[in-house]
């Protein structure tokens, strides 16, 4: 058999086109054997009559309005056996609904289809001539609807799988065809023509049930004799067929009277259960009252209410008048009239209907004016009931007491375990054929028995079985044991870690497999995804398919998908299937998921209305056949076509059917085309699509489509719809955000709580992962295998004593987060303890009969909130205390109470006990004896509660209570007492002067280390009352790790103050409090702790919040910090939050520009610091500018610098530069305006630095010519050369006149100098050196002319200043010289000399002046008015340099002896007689010759002449005469010398003063001698020769 031409190329697709499967068509139908199941008339769904039926009323009805319908039957005798066979096979369901037969009791018997003829007028067929001869005689293919439907787990049994089958198939026919053609038994043609052809009329049997009713006895007579009729086939005859259109057109009146019901029909006209809409209230009333139950359900069919008491329906009876029951426009209405006390019971409201039964309770109590019952203490419908009081399902009052033992604890368990819950339940007292009601719960949802998990009660023992562990049964369970209104519960979490994977390193199992969108084309799946990835990365996840009824698996991806749902395609219409998911990572794939429940490929609008439809016998395949219609209609486009979801790996459309669509089924092809472009591309060219939805997959990722859909039937295809939107394959669902803040917290010594802040934005969030870790160990484990929702879970299964940290990730269809910060370190141990007792009960107030005491709360309160005291006391009769009593039995929350009904002046003791939600502390210590008297007193009672806080070691914080009795008066204030501790009671003294009104007081100025005790008292108009009890001792000392409240602005602005302590134990708790108010109930403020630290953020700070903040810390001796914030502080704060708020990025460096070499130009800001997202925008004259040639950008984001280089400055390029930054919120800017002068100076230096860099390409001068004044005065001349060689020549020049250097430069150190000493003004000119080689040449200028010159010698005579030495003192015979030495001396250097500050005028004994090196102050004949101080300034044009000497005391005595001594040594010197001159050193003289010398001699007096000759006096004679006249000339003569005349002669002269000797030498020669000396001498020579 060949296939229709959309399915050649899939024949996998529908198998009921195989030869095979039509070949077994017809014995399938005959061998199988099915029974209807018939279902009691209280089902609207089953109670309808059949098709046929309604064409016999339709019949009857048309023949009676127009009277033609009879003619036609009785020209028609074909038609009316078929119709009277089928109205037979209709009395005997009918007989089986009004008998309320089972199904053993009812058999329907087999029916087998024949083949119908083929059309005369049929249309051409798109079958080739091949596969026309192929097909058996008598057979039409079907083109568009034929197909093998195989119906299952659309309901919840066996029997209704059967019924929606078949009603499916009649109701699918009525939609495709209008000719229906079948061939069937005799008795069976005229019935199923009637369910294929008239589907629609049988809708409105409903409508039509009394008509129904009066016809069901004899259609029930005939079905006997069908159901034993022999088989036998006819044909069905065209004009059979015309016939039956025609009585079609004769119900079109009935039809359209009913159409307006059925627009009506919603969704609620679908068979579900009862549902209560308002429930029952229960009520309170005197007797003789009156009292109303009201309620409203909904369901369909409509549910039937009837009302219990205690179990026992109402009768009304059997009390007339007593209850009066009404139900009107869907209101439920119990009156109960003159009530009585027996009207006290349960009562119940129990709606029903064929889906199921639901009940909604509510309690009546009837007081009575005697006052038995307390109605506080009563409250019915809850668990709260007094213990004394109780309804019994039998109306008596009774007490029930419902205990649990053996309970079940937290469980662990492994997936394919079987495990038990359960408990013994205890019920008191016992009442005989009454059991409570048992209901578990997982999670707060029900558990109800099935293949999964099993309930049990066995009288005493409720259970719980599991008979295979999976994920999905993780949870909290719950047992609650109801007992009429009371019951009780019980919980334990189950726990189920994976079962051990196959593969080593796979991932665990995928859990909650779910079928969504379930259509005829597809099934959408989804699950969660597991916790343990294996320990690496889930790449995705497999899909298996299972068509129920075998246990083949086929995988239905072939790459793994990473979104957590997928459609499945590919699946035979009619038929159910189950699923599972595999996740799959680098190491293998992991084992499957638990499988879901079975769904069916249907539309669930058919799915729908299978389920209100009568159902035909099941035959396990049905082959559905349809002609063609008549004349064709091509349908028209689809209509609001959206996208309903889109991921990565597929994309879901979603459209209407056409409103234009002619009688026929219809199929639907999908185009897509690329954004931007109009070429439609069909998707589905060889799967045509039969249900409005289509998965659409192999798209490109990230890739735009638009897509559309068209409509086809045997007419052609129709136009396309309206394409949607752009759509961008991609998820649209992203992945959640980690959790944040993870607190744990203790719980037990097992179990930790760990809470976190819910992931933010997240998106379809299907729960939390939660991991612990034992400190140090570095492996993870899970803590949960099933997603939970919140943000708080209990981790059970921990080593008590460990410490461990956590981690939480969220997880949604997208996939699993990143994982959360660790939390902080917590170590596993019990966390709550009952308190300690309360301590120093005093009495605050006393009247005649009662008293009210006061106490302090316990030191330690066990970990938890103290919920209240419980105060006990007795009587003291002669000092003999009697028994305890209670004296509340409800628990008090303050630390004070007042105790009534004592008696007038007896004397009472009495005892407090504290309670938390881990139990009743010890009580405490009794007190002493108080006597119950009125107290008369006008002045108030004792502040109570006083406790210290915030110790430090100058200061601390004292906080008390209001007394309760506040005397005849207000209390206007208090007082505040201390004294050391150790300190006499006389030495109190007062903290303040004038009284107080807060309840709270700083105290300054304690001496640390000191221990001091504190007391209040309370003030009023009549004075101050008693002193409170005392608050210490406590010792003045900052504790070591004390911490202050700190004050933070964060990044977003919000303000807060944070508070952190050390000394924190197990159970301590942080509190804060506004003015020692506790804050905890602020609208304005939010309090997050964690750990050892605490935050209070202000939600919107303002003037409000003025005041002093404290945080104290409980379990701890008054460990507390504060923090005020004042007016000043606000200001602060506010300016600091809006900062950073809208923060700006920190500027370094403004915006500034340089040149650098070959004139290139450098605008650069540095900023504090950049990060990897900062922006910047470059801006030029109002517009942005970009990288390219001109511009050059560069942003170095470890030193914060931004740069722009520009190659040289142009005239356009005059204007404002400005850096725009942007890293996250934070924005900055700087900006250099450069305009006019400014730009023009920056043009021009740029240009010079471009033609410096062309000069240093050849030697050049790295420093130009500059001079220096050398230490000795000189003036040197240098530069640095740079670029040079051994070929580079220098040359000096002054005034263009080459100078001539001896030394020749080697240019090793790059410094060329010229040295000019003793600098003075001839030196003054301009000198130039020039360098050159073959590469060019540089020179260098340098102007020692006029202001530059001046400014030279400037330098030189202050370097001349400064080589000066110090003033010195010299004696002379003319007197007194002061002088100092310098290098050299300039006329430029200006001397001034001052004596003791006066400068000197100079005269003929006071003198200045410079010899060679030395400038001296000569003062002749000095007195004693020249002493005093010296100062000899040398002014080298600027500065003065200043040299001062002491010529006073012993210096000017010792200078002035000097003085004197040499004066007259001068004097000596200058009368000493002496030898003026005349005498010869040497006279030579020929002998015989006459010696005349003469001399001038001098002295004062007239010296002495003598004369000597070799060294003894000379005796003149006439050969030698000497002569002394005049008293100066001396006269010495020889006459006729010889040699014995020669030697050694003196003059000596001598007076008073001194002498003077002037020797002479006479030499005496004799001619010949000389001559006979000089011919001797050149023979000696020439004799030495030889």
């Amino acid at each position: 058999m060949s296939l229709p031409i959309y399915q050649k190329l899939h024949q996998h697709y529908d198998s009921s086109y195989r030869n095979r499967d039509l070949r077994s068509t017809m014995s399938q139908y005959q061998q199988e054997k099915k029974s209807s199941a018939i279902y009691t008339h209280g089902s609207t769904a089953y109670s309808s009559r059949s098709a046929t039926a309604h064409r016999q009323e339709s019949g009857a009805f048309s023949q009676a309005s127009t009277g033609s319908y009879q003619q036609q039957a009785s020209r028609a005798t074909e038609s009316t056996h078929a119709f009277a066979a089928s109205r037979k096979t209709a009395s005997a369901y009918d007989y089986g609904y009004s008998h309320g037969l089972t199904d053993s009791s009812l058999m329907l018997e087999d029916y087998s289809s024949k083949l119908s003829p083929q059309t005369k007028r049929a249309k051409k067929s798109l079958l080739s001539g091949e596969e026309k001869e192929n097909l058996p005689s008598d057979y039409i293919v079907p083109i568009f609807s034929g197909r093998q439907v195989h119906v299952s787990g659309t309901t919840d049994t066996e029997e209704e799988r059967i019924k929606e089958a078949a009603a499916y198939i009649a109701q699918r026919n009525l939609l495709a065809s209008e000719e229906g053609i079948t061939a069937s038994k005799q008795s069976a043609v005229s019935k199923q023509s009637a369910v294929s052809k008239q589907s629609a009329i049988s809708k409105q049997s409903a409508v039509s049930k009394q008509s129904a009713v009066s016809k069901q006895s004899s259609v029930s007579k005939q079905s006997t004799s069908t159901l034993h009729q022999e088989e036998a086939f006819e044909k069905k005859s065209r004009k059979v067929t015309i016939r039956e259109k025609a009585e079609r057109l004769s119900l079109k009146k009935t039809l359209e009277e009913t159409e307006a019901f059925h627009r009506k029909l919603n969704e609620d006209h679908l068979l579900h259960a009862p549902e209560f809409v308002i429930k029952p209230r229960s009520h309170t009333v005197w007797e003789k009252e009156n009292v109303k139950l009201h309620c409203s359900v909904s369901g369909w069919p409509e549910p039937r209410v009837t009302w219990y008491k205690n179990q026992v329906p109402i009768n009304v009876h059997a009390n007339p008048g007593k209850y009066i029951i009404e139900s009107r426009y869907g209101m439920h209405t119990l009156e109960i009239n003159a009530c009585d006390f027996e009207d006290t019971a349960q009562y119940r409201a129990s709606a029903m209907n064929v889906k199921g039964e639901l009940s909604a309770y509510a309690s009546v109590v009837v007081k009575r004016y005697k006052g038995e019952f307390d109605e506080t203490r009563f409250h019915a419908g809850v668990s709260t009931l007094p213990l004394s009081f109780g309804v019994t399902p039998y109306g008596y009052a009774s007490k029930f007491e419902i205990h649990f033992d053996d309970k079940f604890d937290v469980s662990f368990g492994r997936e394919g375990e079987t495990m038990s819950l359960g408990c013994r339940v205890v019920i008191t007292p016992e009442i005989k054929h009454f059991q409570p009601e048992i209901q578990w719960y997982r999670n707060g949802a029900p558990v109800s028995s099935s293949k999964w998990v099993q309930t049990l009660w066995s009288g005493d023992r409720a259970t719980l079985t599991f008979s295979h562990l999976n994920k999905e049964d993780e949870g909290l369970y719950t047992i609650r044991v109801r007992m009429g209104e009371y019951y009780e519960q019980y919980s334990a979490y189950v726990f189920v870690r994976d079962a051990d994977a196959e593969i080593e390193g796979a991932p665990a199992s995928a859990l909650d497999v779910v079928c969504l969108d379930a259509n005829k084309d597809y099934i959408i799946i989804s699950w969660k995804q597991p916790a343990v990835d294996g320990g690496s990365p889930i790449l995705g996840y497999f899909i298996d398919k299972c068509e129920v009824g075998t246990d083949s698996w086929s995988q239905c991806n072939d790459t793994p998908v990473k979104f957590a749902r997928f459609p499945v395609t590919g699946l035979i219409e009619g038929r159910s299937y189950i699923f599972r998911v595999r996740a799959v990572n680098k190491n293998g794939i992991g084992l499957p998921s638990r499988v879901s429940e079975p769904v069916a490929a249907l539309d669930p609008a058919e799915k729908a209305r299978l389920k209100s439809r009568p159902s035909a016998p099941w035959t396990g395949q049905i082959i559905v056949t349809e002609e063609e219609p008549t004349e064709g209609i091509i349908p028209g486009p689809p209509t609001d076509l959206s996208v309903t979801e889109a991921t990565r790996s597929y994309v879901v459309l979603s459209w209407k059917p056409p409103g234009q669509r002619g009688h026929e089924g219809i199929l639907y092809f999908v185009e897509k085309c690329d954004a931007g472009t109009e070429n439609w591309q069909r998707v589905n060219t060889e799967l045509p699509v039969k249900s409005p939805r289509f998965a659409l997959f192999d798209l490109a990722e990230g890739k735009s489509y638009r897509f559309r859909v068209r409509c086809s039937n045997s007419a052609g295809v129709g136009e396309p719809s309206e394409a949607t939107e752009v759509t961008v394959v991609g998820d649209k669902l992203d992945i959640p955000k980690p959790p944040g803040k993870i607190i744990p917290s203790r719980n037990t010594d097992t179990s930790v709580i760990v809470s976190w802040e819910e992931s933010k934005d997240a998106e379809e969030l299907v729960g939390y992962y939660i991991e612990s870790s034992v400190v140090g160990s570095g492996k993870w484990e899970p803590c949960n295998n099933n997603p939970v929702k919140g943000p708080r879970f209990t981790c059970h299964g921990l080593a008590t004593g460990q410490s461990y940290i956590f981690r939480v990730r969220a997880v949604n269809a997208a996939g699993l987060s990143e994982y959360s910060q660790d939390s902080e370190v917590i170590e596993v141990k019990a966390a709550i303890a009952a308190p300690s007792p309360p301590c120093d009960i005093t009495c605050l107030e006393s009247f005649r009969d009662s008293m009210v005491l006061g106490w302090k709360q316990p030191d330690k309160t066990g970990g938890a909130e103290i919920t209240g005291y419980y105060v006990n006391y007795r009587e003291v009769i002669d000092g003999v205390p009697g028994r305890w009593r209670e004296a509340n039995i409800k628990a008090v929350s303050d630390e004070a109470y007042k105790i009534s009904n004592l008696k007038e002046n007896m004397v009472y003791q009495f005892q407090v006990a504290a309670m938390n939600i881990a139990g009743l502390g010890e009580p405490s210590a009794v007190s002493k004896c108080f006597k119950c008297e009125e107290w008369t007193i006008a002045v108030p009672g004792p502040p109570h509660s006083v406790k210290y806080s915030e110790v430090r070691k100058t200061s601390l914080v004292l906080q008390w209570k209001p007394p309760i009795h506040s005397g005849r008066t207000p209390v206007t204030g208090y007082f505040v007492d201390l004294k050391e501790a150790k300190a006499k009671d006389s030495q109190w003294r007062g903290l303040n002067k004038a009284a107080i009104k807060n309840t709270y007081l700083r105290v300054q100025g304690l001496q640390e280390g000191v221990s001091y005790v504190f007391r209040v008292r309370a003030v009023n108009q009549a004075g101050v009352g008693k002193p409170s009890d005392l608050a210490g001792p406590v010792v003045a000392e900052t504790r070591p790790g004390t911490k202050e409240v700190v004050v933070n602005v964060d990044d977003d602005g919000v303000i807060s103050l944070n508070f952190e302590c050390d000394q924190m134990v197990p159970n301590s708790q942080f509190n804060w409090s506004k003015d020692y108010v506790s804050t905890e109930d602020s609208p304005r403020l939010e309090v997050e702790s964690k750990g050892n630290k605490t935050k209070m953020t202000f939600k919107d700070l303002g003037m409000e919040d003025l005041g002093t903040y404290s945080c104290g810390v409980t379990e701890t001796d008054g460990i507390g910090s504060s923090y005020l914030i004042d007016e000043e502080e606000l200001k602060r704060l506010l300016a600091l939050s809006q900062e950073h708020k809208f923060p700006t990025v920190p500027i370094k460096s403004e915006l500034a520009v340089e040149i650098l070499e070959k004139g290139q130009v450098r605008f650069w800001m540095q900023a504090e610091k950049l990060s990897g997202n900062t922006k910047v925008t470059y801006i030029f004259n109002d517009k942005e500018i970009f990288e390219g040639p001109k511009y050059k950008m560069h942003i170095d984001r470890n030193t914060g610098i931004i740069e722009m280089f520009m190659e040289k400055l142009q005239d356009e390029d005059e204007g404002t530069y400005t850096f725009q930054l942007q890293d996250g919120k934070a924005t900055g800017h700087s900006t250099l305006v450069l305009i006019g002068d400014v730009y023009k100076k920056l043009q021009k230096e740029a240009e010079f630095q471009r033609q410096e860099w062309i000069r240093k390409q050849g030697p050049h001068f790295a420093e130009y010519l500059s001079w220096e004044v050398t230490g000795e005065c000189n003036v040197l001349l240098k530069c640095k050369v740079a670029n040079i060689k051994k070929e580079t020549h220098i040359v000096w020049y002054k005034d263009e006149r080459e100078i001539s250097v001896d030394e020749k430069h080697d240019f090793k150190d790059g410094i060329c100098t010229l040295l000019i000493t003793e600098f003075s003004k001839k030196d003054a000119g301009i000198y130039e050196v020039i360098l050159k080689d073959d590469r060019g040449k540089d020179k260098s200028r340098l102007k020692l002319v006029d202001e530059a010159f001046k400014e030279l010698m400037s330098e030189v005579c202050k370097t001349i200043a400064l080589s000066a030495t110090d003033l010195k003192i010299q004696s002379t015979a003319e007197g007194i010289r002061l002088y100092s030495f310098v290098t050299y001396y300039l006329d430029d250097l200006k001397v001034n000399w001052s004596h003791n500050g006066t400068p000197i005028k100079y005269s003929d004994r006071v003198k200045s002046g410079v010899t060679g090196e030395q400038i001296w102050l000569q003062i002749s004949e000095p007195t004693p008015n020249d002493k005093g101080k010296y100062v000899m300034e040398l002014f080298d044009g600027k500065t003065g340099h200043l040299k001062t000497v002491d010529l006073s005391g012993q210096a000017y005595d010792e200078a002035f002896a000097e003085f004197q001594r040499l004066k007259q040594a001068a004097i000596a010197e200058k009368n000493r007689a002496r030898v003026l001159g005349g005498l010869p050193d040497v006279v030579t003289i020929q002998e015989g010759k006459a010696l005349n010398l003469t001399c001038i001699v001098w002295g004062d007096p007239t010296p002495e002449v003598s004369w000597l000759k070799n060294e003894k006096p000379l005796v003149p004679d006439d050969h030698c005469s000497v002569k002394f006249e005049a008293g100066k000339t001396a006269y010495f003569t020889v006459s006729g010398v010889s040699t014995a005349d020669s030697g050694k002669y003196g003059l000596v002269v001598k007076n008073k003063y001194g002498s003077e000797i002037s020797d002479f030498t006479i030499s005496v020669f004799i001619p010949e001698e000389e001559a006979r000396k000089a011919t001797e001498q050149p023979q000696k020579g020439h004799k030495k020769a030889k």
